[in-house]
């Protein structure tokens, strides 16, 4: 009965705005369509091609998958440590970090290698070891283990950087671990305090961040006691990252001093420092240079970095790295892929070359694309509104036996939309029930968003009525889209209504935002009764007074009368703050109304007129106007 309605409620909000059903023609996705502009690469899959995970499909021959292969397919165990062993596997710093980075979902099984490499095959983990074991750890089953290493961490004079820190913190809070959130801030403060006491760092950081580099810099570099190690150069590097080419004048500058030789681990850390816009011709110098010396990219400094040129839309700079880690030893992972091809996706017109450039790299590994792959593709071109090629990769993608989901349909909404072809975009949630394919809220988010998007908020709504109708419950998120398409269209009455509606009848909580805003636009619109509906409800789901646009408004057009309601709105037990009272009286008097701040006092509780502020406020409003008639 609610939901019915809150059904014509929705419809009744857009007749009420003057609004009309389109009628729609349609654009379905087609089952038969040439393949003229497919790429070749894709259009010769195979019919019963699937991506089938490593272990079931690939074979290698290199030292780091071979590894990767043995510790997979068998449970932890004397037996396996003696395979292991047997195996005269190099355990360098790289093949470590790549096969704790492919243990990343086992984490007890991550655990029993770590601690295996280091306690019976002597390895030494630095740094970036360190925080990568730590974040695989960060489970509930192995918070023991977790402890364990951030001590051994410590005690061997290792700190955490704050990236790392943030990213266990926030994974700790999403496990609904407090009382290891508590702990691991002060362990995070007493390291920080500690490393901050690194006599020898501090010196060095103080001469190359003093001056501009020179042969005095060096010197004085020189004339410092310290010894040259793997732990203390990557050290100072990190902290150099907000000065990158100071980073790579010290890495120079290291090199050359005697008895020392650049490794895996510091070339890693120097790359992380450089990947950044401003220095990006220097990190592919040094890129460059560790092919020459031997030395690889470790996985995780890979993705690090990968993340970090995509956050910062460098995403030709990502393609490239990503086509030289899949020409070594340490591949990333299909999730990585997934995630650059969304990443191209994004940007308003999509690079076609770089998504296949990125696709052609994955298959010459002899990997076969997944699903996941084939909705890269898909995303890019219904983006940039190339349908046809769009329906190309669609029948590549049946053929290599995956059907169209609710995220391959919400591409094309997402494209039609964004093309202004609405009414194909309506259509094609029809068409995707009539596959068997139900529309799920985040299809009908992009649908009604890209309504509000086009200024089309009557269909909007209608859109919103049907798929309520369709029994697909509302959310906060697509309230707010509605929300703010009728406030652009300046119909505010209309946005009030549907908010009263969907939370009294649908029950949907709106966002604070949602309410801060929809307030704001009412007082904006001379509707304080409305607004102040509003503030109750507010108080009612639990958020915090929002008091800022009503006391500017009040104080400017509203009575005695509308002040007082407003403080029983505020009031969360029997009455608001005495700061609330405070404030209000201010504003009356900044807009010159003294009377009315007077009026209003007499109706302030007893402890109100007698606060000191309030005396001192209204004595001080008297004797400036006595000076003023003298």
């Amino acid at each position: 009965m609610n939901r019915t309605k809150a059904i014509f409620t929705s419809l009744r909000v857009a007749s009420s705005l003057r609004l009309s059903r389109a009628h729609s023609t349609t654009r379905p996705l087609r089952s038969q369509v040439t393949t003229t502009h497919f790429p070749h690469f894709l259009s010769n899959q195979s019919h019963t091609s699937h991506f089938l995970n490593t272990r079931q499909s690939l074979t290698f021959s290199s030292t780091p998958n071979s590894v990767l292969q043995l510790v997979l397919s068998n449970q932890w165990s004397p037996e396996l440590e003696t395979e292991l062993s047997e195996s005269h596997l190099s355990l360098t710093h790289d093949v470590v970090i790549y096969v704790l980075k492919k243990l990343n979902k086992d984490p007890a099984k991550a655990w029993s290698f770590f601690n295996w490499v280091c306690e019976k095959k002597g390895f030494s983990p630095g740094h970036s070891m360190f925080s990568l074991m730590l974040r695989v750890l960060v489970h509930k089953d192995t918070m023991r283990q977790f402890w364990g290493v951030l001590t051994r961490m410590r005690d061997e004079g290792f700190y955490i950087d704050a990236q790392t820190y943030l990213s266990i913190l926030e994974l700790l809070k999403t496990g609904k671990m407090d009382a290891d959130v508590s702990a691991f801030k002060h362990f995070y403060e007493r390291m920080i305090q500690e490393n901050a006491g690194d006599e020898d760092v501090k010196k060095v950081m103080d001469v190359v961040l003093g001056a501009e580099w020179s042969d005095k810099v060096e010197k004085e570099l020189g004339e410092i006691d310290v010894e040259l190690s793997e732990k203390f150069v990557v050290r100072v590097l990190r902290d150099l990252r907000v000065c990158p080419l100071k980073a790579l004048r010290f890495f120079r500058w290291v090199e050359q001093c005697a008895g020392y030789e650049h490794n895996s681990v510091t070339y890693n850390g120097m790359s992380l420092v450089l990947g950044q816009a401003s220095s990006i011709g220097e990190f592919w110098s040094v890129i460059e240079e560790m092919k020459v010396a031997g030395q690889e990219l470790d996985l995780d400094t890979y993705i690090k970095l990968s993340r970090q040129f995509q956050k910062s839309k460098m995403v030709e700079d990502a393609v490239k790295l990503y086509e030289l880690m899949m020409d070594g030893p340490y591949k990333p992972s299909v999730q990585d892929v997934s995630i650059l091809l969304r990443s191209i996706s994004a940007n308003e017109r999509p690079d076609m070359d770089l998504v296949f450039r990125v696709v052609k790299k994955f298959e010459s590994a002899g990997f076969t694309l997944s699903k996941a792959v084939y909705d890269g593709i898909h995303r890019s071109l219904t983006n940039l509104g190339r349908f046809d090629e769009a329906e190309d990769t669609l029948i590549a993608m049946r053929n290599a036996g995956f059907e169209p989901d609710n995220i391959t349909y919400s591409q094309v909404v997402f494209g039609l939309c964004k093309a202004k072809k609405l009414d194909e975009a309506c259509k094609l949630l029809d068409d995707m029930e009539e596959n068997g394919c139900v529309p799920d809220i985040k299809t009908w988010m992009i649908l009604i968003q890209g309504h509000c998007a086009a200024n089309e908020i009557d269909k909007a709504l209608i859109c919103f009525a049907k798929m309520m109708e369709k029994e697909c419950k509302a959310d906060a998120d697509i309230l707010d889209v509605l929300i703010n398409g009728l406030i652009k269209q300046a119909k505010v009455d209309g946005a009030y209504k549907l908010l009263i509606e969907m939370l009294n009848t649908a029950h949907v909580r709106p966002w604070q935002a949602t309410f801060k805003n929809l307030i704001q636009n009412l007082l904006g619109a001379r509707k304080l009764e409305e607004a102040m509906e509003l503030l109750c409800l507010m108080k009612k789901q639990g958020y915090p007074p929002y008091p800022e646009p009503f006391v500017g408004y009040i104080s400017k057009f509203g009575s005695v009368e509308d002040a007082s309601e407003f403080f029983k709105a505020l009031s969360v037990k029997e009455y608001p703050s005495n700061a609330a009272y405070v404030h209000v009286f201010k504003s009356f008097f900044k807009e010159g109304r003294h009377s009315e701040a007077k009026d209003l006092l007499y109706k302030c509780p007893h402890h109100i007129r007698k606060l000191g502020e309030v005396r001192k406020l209204f004595g001080a409003t008297e004797r400036s106007k006595t000076t003023a008639i003298a």
